[in-house]
């Protein structure tokens, strides 16, 4: 039986920045992968559907050439065999080198293989039994699918799937209305596909606050993308060569034709097939492995990373919690998960970047606060470019004068928001940032004058 010092299962964003830290620590690391080096982001998620966006916007932005002055004979068309291919390389190159940099790691052996627990230290990759006193799991998560009748009868896609798609559905149905729908969505829409999205909330990415949803919805529904809000789906059936699916709202159903469907209705983790329970290791009703504040597991000597402990569900909470790991074992730290501020994006065109609490939450708080809000068409460097949809919007708390939270939807979004995570990270007052002297002209320059417009939330 090979023993190592740790056993690292799954080489998505958590493992191969641990495996690493590990072999310059002097220990003999063994990782397990059982299809794709590089998990979620770089196969099927942020890379590729980032890739995806690219063409997307670029296409979107041909058609709107006139605007700019600028001359394009003849309709945009859409290679899609060209998309794909282009996703493909992208996506590949980022992959083979997560793949290539382990394989030529000394000190770090590489199984592929599904890794199934036996105990707490031991693991079994297909016949091989491997031992180890530390074990980190990093297995990821999938695309959950829902009960839904019918379902199982009919050809659909999920986020992982469509990658492979290399033409253009004539009417793509989505099921869910939140970040993974909507990203695909804005997608097809631009590449010419009609597109429909059935949401069973009120509203779109029912987290967010409800300007957010709504400014989100208005932005799809110029581009032409049918939404069907407080919609459940009660049944999806094949109707000669197409896919209808019958959802129920206020009392009346409906019936969605299409030609093609993908199911974006949330994601599970990876867990079960693993064996959890011969190590004796803790999970959620949801399958989650139940970590502490340091990402340990009931289980001494066992820890959970990125998406299958359920306290992140992104790549950078992901390697934040390598980091985590890495901080408390190897460098004497004492870096906690109650440590990190909540923080994502959402990837349409404009995109949400989006930071701390929502106006919602500070409300629920019972916290006396401040709030400011900008339309993105105030924004010079908006208005430049002929992209004013969104707005910004900051809370304050009004007794500290911390930051609370942030939703900036429009041009740049994603990137703008680090000027506010940042300073909530730093703990300094807002007057920081209000006495800040930015480059003109951008879109970050006017969140000190966002700022010198705080009033109190009513």
């Amino acid at each position: 039986m090979p023993n190592f010092d740790a056993i690292i299962i799954g080489a998505g964003q958590s493992g191969p920045s641990l495996a690493r830290r590990l072999v310059a620590a002097g220990q003999k690391v063994a990782i397990v992968e059982r299809k794709f080096f590089g998990g979620t982001c770089v196969n099927t998620g942020c890379t590729p559907t980032k890739t995806l966006v690219a063409s997307a916007y670029a296409a979107h932005l041909a058609r709107r050439a006139k605007e700019y002055g600028v001359r394009i004979e003849g309709p945009v068309t859409i290679d899609m065999q060209a998309v794909k291919a282009r996703k493909d390389a992208v996506s590949e190159t980022s992959r083979r080198a997560v793949e290539r940099s382990l394989k030529t790691l000394d000190g770090c052996t590489v199984y592929e293989g599904h890794a199934h627990l036996k105990t707490a230290k031991t693991l079994t990759v297909g016949d091989l039994e491997l031992r180890a006193d530390n074990i980190f799991i990093n297995v990821g998560g999938r695309a959950a699918i829902p009960p839904i009748p019918g379902l199982n009868e009919v050809p659909y896609f999920t986020n992982s799937s469509m990658m492979g798609v290399d033409f253009l559905p004539q009417h793509l149905i989505i099921l869910g209305g939140s970040y993974i729908g909507l990203e695909f969505a804005q997608i097809f829409r631009r590449f010419g596909s009609e597109v429909t999205v059935i949401e069973l909330a009120p509203r779109l990415i029912a987290r967010e606050d409800e300007d957010v949803s709504r400014a989100v919805a208005e932005i799809l529904d110029a581009e032409g993308i049918n939404l069907l809000l407080n919609s459940k789906v009660v049944a999806v059936e094949e109707k000669g060569k197409r896919i209808a699916v019958r959802s129920a709202s206020a009392g009346t159903t409906s019936l969605t034709l299409g030609t093609h469907l993908l199911v974006a209705i949330g994601r599970r983790p990876n867990t079960d097939d693993l064996g959890l329970e011969k190590a004796g290791i803790a999970a959620d009703a949801r399958g989650y492995i139940v970590v502490d504040d340091q990402l340990r597991t009931n289980i001494p000597g066992i820890w959970a990373l990125g998406d299958c402990n359920g306290r992140g569900a992104f790549t950078h909470t992901s390697y934040n919690d390598f980091e985590i790991v890495a901080a408390n074992l190897l460098d004497q730290g004492q870096r906690c998960l109650s440590d990190r501020i909540l923080a994502y994006a959402l990837y349409t065109d404009p995109p949400l970047g989006r930071v701390g609490m929502t106006e919602a939450e500070v409300r629920n708080s019972g916290r006396a606060a401040l709030m400011a809000t900008m339309p993105m068409e105030d924004v010079s460097r908006a208005y430049e470019r002929g992209e004013t949809k969104g707005f910004m919007k900051i809370l304050v708390e009004r007794d500290t004068a911390q930051i609370l939270g942030a939703s900036i939807l429009g041009l740049s979004g994603d990137e703008v928001i680090h000027a506010i995570l940042d300073l909530m990270y730093a703990k300094v007052p807002y007057t920081t940032l209000l006495r800040a002297t930015h480059i003109h002209p951008t879109v970050s320059e006017f969140i000190p004058t966002m700022l010198s417009d705080l009033k109190p939330l009513q």
